[in-house]
Order: structure tokens, then sequence, then C-alpha cells
């Protein structure tokens, strides 16, 4: 370590350079991460906050809500199986939300409304106003991202092409779908939205996309096996069964995929390039009694105080980038995703320091002292 400082201390710029490279590099994987971390968010933030376990799909439809549809007397069959401590029917429906009674697109907002029973474990906890009554159908608790659209609590809006009216009574935080705002109203309220045109329930009793299911232990296959016509998911694997949630996700993780192998081999072109600048001291050095293990510990030392250096400017850059973003910027830095990262970036550092160590081990003394000047 001692041989390493000194070294980065009498040669300033060299290394500024590479702490600055890698900086600019680690910042960019953090705000990739922070962005993809985000999007997902935005995606999938109703399944990914619900207290469920697993999911109860119709059979055939690749765990997507879309795709399912199923009858809410199958709610009762699935408490009955062993391991469900509870079950509560879902369900989902993209629609458009009218500002008083404009029909300015500019006064449209994307919603989704998702049909739950009130009271049930499916509620998510109201931040501001009241919770769903089953007594009153038509009102709805909103996501708090209503408001920057100009909604408020009391606000009664209609949905574009429907004559259902909906009124906020209560605002709820982190419960987006598809990249919009959930509103949550009694099933139905949602059967009356979801199905209103003759015939799309396809003549299921009391309809809805999906069950959820609590419990320890679940057996997927038993409880398809209980409930006929049924493919059971994960939680995790309902939200990978989003329309473009996998596809959205898969890009964001090959951009990185692909950033840290290019960071990878730019810094271990960077310290290889100065091992061999060094040789013939590297060589006076093994001459004098010096050990590849001393010298390999020396790089590896550099290295793993730049790297750190680096990484904690680009973690502070990262913040404050975040501090600064627009709002409306899907945009979502967690702490496990930053050390996550930072060891990630930190290990491929040193990885990369190995081709310079290997360097080192094959110098021949004789040869360098032999090209000294």
């Amino acid at each position: 370590m001692f041989l390493a400082m000194k070294e980065m201390m009498h040669s300033k710029t060299r290394f500024t350079m590479i702490v600055i490279i890698f900086v600019l590099i680690a910042w960019l994987v953090f705000i990739l991460s922070g962005l993809g971390n985000g999007l997902s968010s935005l995606a999938a933030s109703v399944f990914k906050n619900m207290d469920t376990d697993y999911v109860v799909f119709q059979q055939g439809s690749q765990s997507s809500m879309s795709k399912s549809l199923l009858s809410e007397n199958l709610v009762d069959e699935a408490e009955d199986i062993p391991h469900i401590t509870a079950a509560a029917p879902m369900g989902s429906s993209m629609a458009t939300a009218l500002k008083g009674q404009s029909n300015n697109n500019d006064d449209k907002v994307d919603i989704a409304v998702l049909g739950i029973e009130p009271g049930s474990f499916l509620e998510p906890a109201v931040i501001e106003g009241e919770r769903l009554s089953a007594d009153n159908p038509g009102n709805v608790i909103a996501n708090v991202t209503m408001k920057d659209e100009g909604f408020k609590l009391g606000d009664t809006f209609q949905l574009d092409g429907s004559a259902e009216s909906l009124t906020i009574v209560g605002f709820v935080e982190n419960q987006t779908y598809n990249h919009v705002a959930a509103v949550f109203t009694p099933m139905s309220q949602w059967r009356k939205i979801a199905f209103a045109a003759p015939g799309s329930d396809k003549g299921i009793a009391d309809p809805v996309n999906a069950i959820m299911l609590q419990g320890n232990k679940i057996d997927p296959d038993a409880v398809d096996a209980k409930l006929s016509g049924t493919d059971t998911a994960t939680r995790a694997g309902a939200v990978q069964g989003m329309p473009g949630f996998k596809e959205e996700n898969g890009t964001i993780l090959m951009m990185l995929a692909f950033l840290l192998a290019i960071s990878a081999f730019v810094l271990g072109v960077f310290f290889y390039v100065i091992t061999i600048q060094k040789t013939n001291q590297f060589g006076i050095m093994k001459a004098i009694g010096a050990k590849n293990g001393f010298l390999s510990k020396a790089i590896i030392s550099q290295v793993f105080v730049l790297s750190l250096v680096s990484i904690v400017v680009a973690v502070m850059l990262t913040y404050g980038t975040a501090a600064v973003m627009p709002k409306g910027m899907p945009f979502k830095l967690e702490t496990n995703l930053v050390i996550a990262y930072s060891a990630l970036l930190l290990v491929i550092a040193l990885l990369s320091s190995l081709v310079s160590v290997r360097r080192i081990t094959k110098i021949d003394p004789l040869k360098a002292l032999g090209r000294v000047e």
C-alpha cells in the first residue's frame, strides 16, 4: 500500500485521469440502474407492494391479468386448500379519466382501474382521506400522483367513453400499474366499467382477472389441481407476466451488462499500459530482491484505492443528479442496488488488474536492466 500511495502522489495527473474515467463509467451505471428500477416500479409497483404470495390466473393466460378471466366463486374454493390463509379477487382494466366535463386531450389522464374487495388484504394503506366502502361503490382511492394531474380529495370524474362517475375519497402512494396511476374501486363497480359491453364477460358469473393468495408453503400444483382451468404463479411471476415488463427490464439489464463489460476492458487496458511503461522499474525492484507478491500487492492496492474513490464520487454525483431530476422522471435509487453495483464495480476493477499482475510476474530482471537508459 505504501508503494502504491507514493506512486499515486507522484503521478497525480495520470491517476486523476483514470479516476475521472472510472467515475463517469460508475456514474452511468448508477444512473441506468436507477432508471431501470424506476421504470420497473412504475410498471408494477401495485404487484410489488401487494401483500400476496401467489396469484391464480386462467389456464393458458401466461400469467397476464389482461388475458385471464375467472369466476369469483373460486375464491371460496381456494380458501379451503391447505396452507392458504386468505384469498381475494382482483380485476384490472385501463381507462382514461376526464377532468371536469372537458373532452380536451390535455384534460384526459390515463389510469389503471383495479377492482378489489373493500377491506381485503389487497387494499393499500390510505395516506389521506378514507378507505373503500362496499356501501359506496362509486368511491375510489387513487395513487397520490393524480394530485399532480389536478385531482384532489372529493373530486368526481368520469371515464372517457363510459357513463360511470367515480369520486376520490382517499389517496395512496407507490401504487402504479402499467406506468400509470392506479385507481382502486370496489369489485362491483369495476365490473360495470370492465364489462360494460354486452357479452364481454363471456358468460362467467362474477368475473375477475385473478385471485390473490396468502399463505405459507403453498403448492401451486395442488392449487391448480383443486381449481380446474387455472395456472398459479408466484407474485414475481405475475410481475414478469405484465405486458412489456420483461422486455423493458431486459433492455436495461443488457445495457448495464455491456457497460460493465466495457468498463472492465477500459480499466484493464489502462492499468496494463501503465504496467508496461514501468517494466524497467519493476525489473530493477526484482533485481534488488522485490518479490512478485510484493509488486502484485502494490498494483492491486493501487487499483483498490482508485476504484473506491471513484465509486464514492460516482455515488455522490448520482444522488445529486436524482435531487435535480424532474419530478415525473421514473428514477428510483435503492440503497441495496447502490451497494450491489458498487461492489460489482469494485470486483470488476480488481479483476481487470489481474492482467497487469500477470505481466509483472513475467518480467525478467536481467532483460529489464538491459533496457535501462
